[in-house]
Protein backbone atom coordinates (compact mmCIF):
# COMPACT_ATOMS: atom_id res chain seq x y z
CA UNK A 1 0.00 0.00 0.00
CA UNK A 2 1.51 3.36 -0.83
CA UNK A 3 2.64 5.99 1.60
CA UNK A 4 0.05 9.33 1.63
CA UNK A 5 1.90 12.72 1.70
CA UNK A 6 0.44 13.55 4.52
CA UNK A 7 1.53 10.26 6.55
CA UNK A 8 5.10 10.43 5.42
CA UNK A 9 5.41 14.20 6.02
CA UNK A 10 4.41 13.37 10.09
CA UNK A 11 6.44 11.02 10.21
CA UNK A 12 9.37 13.15 8.54
CA UNK A 13 8.32 15.90 11.01
CA UNK A 14 8.74 13.55 14.39
CA UNK A 15 11.50 10.89 13.47
CA UNK A 16 14.79 10.84 12.71
CA UNK A 17 16.02 10.60 9.22
CA UNK A 18 17.42 7.15 9.62
CA UNK A 19 14.70 5.97 12.13
CA UNK A 20 13.57 2.20 10.73
CA UNK A 21 9.30 3.30 9.98
CA UNK A 22 10.50 6.59 8.37
CA UNK A 23 12.71 4.67 5.98
CA UNK A 24 9.64 1.52 5.48
CA UNK A 25 7.45 4.87 4.44
CA UNK A 26 9.67 6.11 2.39
CA UNK A 27 9.90 2.96 0.72
CA UNK A 28 6.41 2.35 -0.07
CA UNK A 29 5.77 6.04 -1.35
CA UNK A 30 4.97 6.14 -4.86
CA UNK A 31 8.13 6.24 -7.66
CA UNK A 32 7.92 8.25 -10.82
CA UNK A 33 10.49 7.63 -13.58
CA UNK A 34 11.47 10.61 -15.14
CA UNK A 35 12.97 9.30 -18.42
CA UNK A 36 11.95 6.09 -18.74
CA UNK A 37 11.99 5.76 -22.42
CA UNK A 38 15.75 6.74 -22.64
CA UNK A 39 18.63 4.40 -23.04
CA UNK A 40 21.91 5.65 -21.25
CA UNK A 41 24.80 4.54 -23.08
CA UNK A 42 28.90 4.87 -21.56
CA UNK A 43 31.22 4.87 -24.47
CA UNK A 44 34.62 3.97 -23.16
CA UNK A 45 37.55 6.11 -22.83
CA UNK A 46 40.73 3.75 -22.54
CA UNK A 47 38.38 1.10 -24.73
CA UNK A 48 36.85 3.00 -27.10
CA UNK A 49 37.86 7.20 -27.28
CA UNK A 50 41.65 6.42 -27.30
CA UNK A 51 41.70 4.18 -30.13
CA UNK A 52 41.01 7.41 -32.66
CA UNK A 53 39.61 7.59 -35.45
CA UNK A 54 39.63 3.83 -36.35
CA UNK A 55 37.08 2.84 -33.29
CA UNK A 56 34.47 6.20 -32.75
CA UNK A 57 33.89 7.53 -36.23
CA UNK A 58 32.04 3.89 -37.07
CA UNK A 59 30.37 4.56 -33.45
CA UNK A 60 29.14 8.19 -34.11
CA UNK A 61 28.11 6.77 -38.06
CA UNK A 62 26.35 3.99 -35.61
CA UNK A 63 24.97 6.72 -32.93
CA UNK A 64 23.20 9.06 -35.44
CA UNK A 65 21.50 6.06 -36.90
CA UNK A 66 20.09 4.63 -33.88
CA UNK A 67 18.76 8.20 -32.62
CA UNK A 68 16.20 8.15 -34.99
CA UNK A 69 14.41 4.88 -32.89
CA UNK A 70 15.88 5.66 -29.73
CA UNK A 71 16.32 8.40 -26.81
CA UNK A 72 20.22 8.12 -26.09
CA UNK A 73 21.97 9.99 -23.37
CA UNK A 74 26.08 9.27 -23.92
CA UNK A 75 27.65 9.38 -21.42
CA UNK A 76 32.10 9.51 -21.71
CA UNK A 77 34.75 7.77 -19.98
CA UNK A 78 38.11 8.97 -19.11
CA UNK A 79 40.54 6.47 -19.86
CA UNK A 80 44.33 6.45 -20.89
CA UNK A 81 45.27 10.02 -19.67
CA UNK A 82 43.11 9.98 -16.40
CA UNK A 83 45.57 7.02 -15.82
CA UNK A 84 48.49 9.04 -16.09
CA UNK A 85 47.02 11.82 -13.90
CA UNK A 86 46.01 9.46 -11.19
CA UNK A 87 49.67 7.88 -11.11
CA UNK A 88 51.16 10.89 -10.77
CA UNK A 89 48.69 12.92 -8.16
CA UNK A 90 48.70 9.68 -6.24
CA UNK A 91 52.65 9.38 -6.48
CA UNK A 92 52.59 12.82 -4.79
CA UNK A 93 50.45 11.97 -1.84
CA UNK A 94 47.30 14.00 -3.25
CA UNK A 95 44.01 12.36 -2.15
CA UNK A 96 40.70 10.92 -3.30
CA UNK A 97 38.81 13.53 -4.02
CA UNK A 98 41.50 15.80 -5.75
CA UNK A 99 42.07 12.32 -8.04
CA UNK A 100 38.08 12.40 -8.68
CA UNK A 101 38.29 16.32 -10.14
CA UNK A 102 41.45 14.96 -12.68
CA UNK A 103 39.71 12.35 -13.65
CA UNK A 104 36.59 14.37 -14.71
CA UNK A 105 38.46 16.65 -16.36
CA UNK A 106 39.47 14.37 -18.92
CA UNK A 107 36.08 12.65 -19.09
CA UNK A 108 34.98 16.35 -20.01
CA UNK A 109 37.49 16.17 -22.78
CA UNK A 110 36.20 12.98 -24.44
CA UNK A 111 32.49 14.46 -24.01
CA UNK A 112 34.06 17.47 -25.66
CA UNK A 113 35.67 15.66 -28.45
CA UNK A 114 32.93 13.24 -29.19
CA UNK A 115 30.46 16.45 -29.21
CA UNK A 116 32.13 18.03 -31.57
CA UNK A 117 32.15 14.99 -34.04
CA UNK A 118 27.81 14.82 -33.63
CA UNK A 119 27.58 19.01 -33.48
CA UNK A 120 26.88 18.90 -37.07
CA UNK A 121 23.63 16.34 -36.44
CA UNK A 122 22.53 18.71 -33.59
CA UNK A 123 23.17 16.50 -30.29
CA UNK A 124 25.15 19.05 -28.25
CA UNK A 125 27.13 18.11 -24.86
CA UNK A 126 25.83 19.12 -20.79
CA UNK A 127 27.90 19.70 -18.42
CA UNK A 128 26.27 19.01 -14.82
CA UNK A 129 24.28 22.64 -14.44
CA UNK A 130 22.70 21.69 -18.15
CA UNK A 131 21.63 18.52 -16.80
CA UNK A 132 17.80 19.74 -16.50
CA UNK A 133 17.63 20.61 -20.52
CA UNK A 134 17.95 16.75 -21.64
CA UNK A 135 14.36 16.26 -21.83
CA UNK A 136 14.64 19.21 -24.29
CA UNK A 137 17.81 17.81 -25.90
CA UNK A 138 15.80 14.47 -26.46
CA UNK A 139 12.35 15.68 -27.50
CA UNK A 140 14.26 17.84 -30.43
CA UNK A 141 17.22 15.58 -31.17
CA UNK A 142 16.74 12.65 -29.47
CA UNK A 143 20.18 12.66 -28.21
CA UNK A 144 22.96 14.50 -25.67
CA UNK A 145 26.26 13.79 -24.52
CA UNK A 146 27.35 14.01 -20.74
CA UNK A 147 30.96 13.55 -19.11
CA UNK A 148 30.71 10.66 -16.77
CA UNK A 149 32.24 10.78 -14.03
CA UNK A 150 30.06 11.99 -11.30
CA UNK A 151 30.51 15.77 -9.65
CA UNK A 152 31.82 14.29 -6.52
CA UNK A 153 35.33 16.20 -6.66
CA UNK A 154 36.16 16.32 -2.92
CA UNK A 155 33.31 14.95 -1.90
CA UNK A 156 34.59 11.88 -3.52
CA UNK A 157 33.64 8.54 -0.59
CA UNK A 158 37.33 7.38 -0.03
CA UNK A 159 38.06 4.06 -1.27
CA UNK A 160 39.00 1.55 1.30
CA UNK A 161 42.72 1.06 0.40
CA UNK A 162 44.54 3.45 -2.09
CA UNK A 163 43.52 6.92 -3.45
CA UNK A 164 41.89 6.25 -6.84
CA UNK A 165 38.54 7.13 -6.95
CA UNK A 166 35.93 3.99 -6.31
CA UNK A 167 33.04 6.15 -8.35
CA UNK A 168 34.01 6.91 -11.85
CA UNK A 169 32.59 6.87 -15.23
CA UNK A 170 31.16 3.63 -15.16
CA UNK A 171 29.61 4.04 -11.76
CA UNK A 172 28.61 7.82 -12.80
CA UNK A 173 26.59 6.91 -15.71
CA UNK A 174 24.58 4.47 -14.07
CA UNK A 175 23.75 6.68 -11.08
CA UNK A 176 22.44 9.03 -14.36
CA UNK A 177 20.12 5.76 -15.68
CA UNK A 178 18.90 5.33 -12.29
CA UNK A 179 17.62 8.32 -11.24
CA UNK A 180 16.23 9.39 -14.43
CA UNK A 181 14.66 6.06 -14.38
CA UNK A 182 15.62 5.13 -17.64
CA UNK A 183 14.88 1.71 -19.58
CA UNK A 184 18.14 0.63 -20.25
CA UNK A 185 21.82 1.06 -19.35
CA UNK A 186 24.63 0.11 -21.86
CA UNK A 187 28.38 -0.33 -21.85
CA UNK A 188 30.48 0.19 -25.05
CA UNK A 189 33.38 -1.42 -24.34
CA UNK A 190 36.37 -3.23 -26.25
CA UNK A 191 35.58 -6.50 -25.41
CA UNK A 192 32.46 -9.03 -25.80
CA UNK A 193 31.75 -8.80 -22.55
CA UNK A 194 32.32 -10.76 -19.39
CA UNK A 195 35.15 -13.24 -19.14
CA UNK A 196 36.31 -15.98 -16.48
CA UNK A 197 39.58 -14.43 -16.76
CA UNK A 198 41.13 -11.20 -18.75
CA UNK A 199 40.75 -11.85 -22.80
CA UNK A 200 43.62 -9.79 -23.01
CA UNK A 201 46.50 -11.91 -21.24
CA UNK A 202 44.81 -15.03 -20.86
CA UNK A 203 45.15 -17.62 -23.18
CA UNK A 204 41.36 -19.25 -23.21
CA UNK A 205 38.94 -17.53 -21.08
CA UNK A 206 35.27 -18.65 -20.75
CA UNK A 207 32.83 -15.69 -21.97
CA UNK A 208 29.99 -15.25 -19.87
CA UNK A 209 26.86 -14.47 -21.57
CA UNK A 210 24.62 -13.79 -18.35
CA UNK A 211 25.25 -13.40 -14.54
CA UNK A 212 24.15 -11.80 -11.26
CA UNK A 213 25.64 -9.73 -9.13
CA UNK A 214 26.45 -11.74 -6.47
CA UNK A 215 27.61 -14.37 -9.08
CA UNK A 216 30.15 -11.59 -9.95
CA UNK A 217 31.21 -11.48 -6.45
CA UNK A 218 31.64 -15.39 -5.62
CA UNK A 219 33.68 -16.08 -8.84
CA UNK A 220 35.85 -12.89 -7.86
CA UNK A 221 34.96 -11.22 -10.82
CA UNK A 222 33.77 -7.96 -9.25
CA UNK A 223 36.24 -5.60 -10.30
CA UNK A 224 37.10 -7.38 -13.86
CA UNK A 225 34.75 -5.32 -16.29
CA UNK A 226 32.89 -2.74 -14.62
CA UNK A 227 33.68 -0.35 -11.76
CA UNK A 228 33.01 -2.47 -8.10
CA UNK A 229 30.71 0.29 -6.79
CA UNK A 230 28.39 -0.54 -10.00
CA UNK A 231 27.70 -3.73 -8.66
CA UNK A 232 26.48 -2.82 -5.14
CA UNK A 233 24.34 0.05 -7.41
CA UNK A 234 22.54 -2.25 -9.52
CA UNK A 235 21.75 -4.73 -6.55
CA UNK A 236 19.83 -2.00 -5.01
CA UNK A 237 18.48 0.20 -7.71
CA UNK A 238 14.66 0.28 -8.42
CA UNK A 239 14.69 1.11 -12.04
CA UNK A 240 17.67 -0.51 -13.49
CA UNK A 241 18.08 -3.80 -12.61
CA UNK A 242 20.37 -5.14 -15.53
CA UNK A 243 23.07 -3.24 -17.39
CA UNK A 244 24.70 -5.07 -21.00
CA UNK A 245 28.07 -4.53 -21.93
CA UNK A 246 28.56 -5.01 -25.85
CA UNK A 247 32.24 -4.69 -27.75
CA UNK A 248 31.35 -1.05 -29.66
CA UNK A 249 34.64 -2.35 -31.86
CA UNK A 250 32.06 -4.39 -33.86
CA UNK A 251 29.87 -2.88 -35.99
CA UNK A 252 26.00 -3.26 -35.53
CA UNK A 253 26.77 -4.44 -31.95
CA UNK A 254 25.20 -1.03 -30.42
CA UNK A 255 22.26 -0.90 -32.69
CA UNK A 256 21.22 -4.31 -32.01
CA UNK A 257 21.20 -4.16 -28.18
CA UNK A 258 19.37 -1.12 -28.12
CA UNK A 259 16.82 -3.34 -30.04
CA UNK A 260 16.73 -5.06 -27.09
CA UNK A 261 18.75 -7.89 -28.77
CA UNK A 262 21.01 -9.93 -25.77
CA UNK A 263 24.47 -9.00 -27.84
CA UNK A 264 27.29 -8.78 -24.91
CA UNK A 265 27.24 -10.00 -21.08
CA UNK A 266 24.02 -9.21 -19.01
CA UNK A 267 24.69 -8.36 -15.51
CA UNK A 268 21.81 -9.00 -13.26
CA UNK A 269 20.70 -7.26 -9.82
CA UNK A 270 19.35 -10.72 -8.82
Amino acid sequence: MSTTTTELEGLLMQRSLTDASLLAAAEAAADFRILPDATVIKVGGQSMIDRGRAAVYPLVDEIVAARQHHKLLIGTGAGTRARHLYSIAAGLGLPAGVLSQLGASVADQNAAMLGNLLAKHGISTVGGAGLSAVPLFLAEVRAVIFSGMPPYNLWMRPPAEGVIPPYRTDAGCFLLAEQFGCKAMIYVKDENGLYTDNPKTAKNPTFIPQISVDEMKAKGLHDSILEFPVLDLLKSARHVRQVQVINGLVPGNLTRALAGEHVGTLITAS
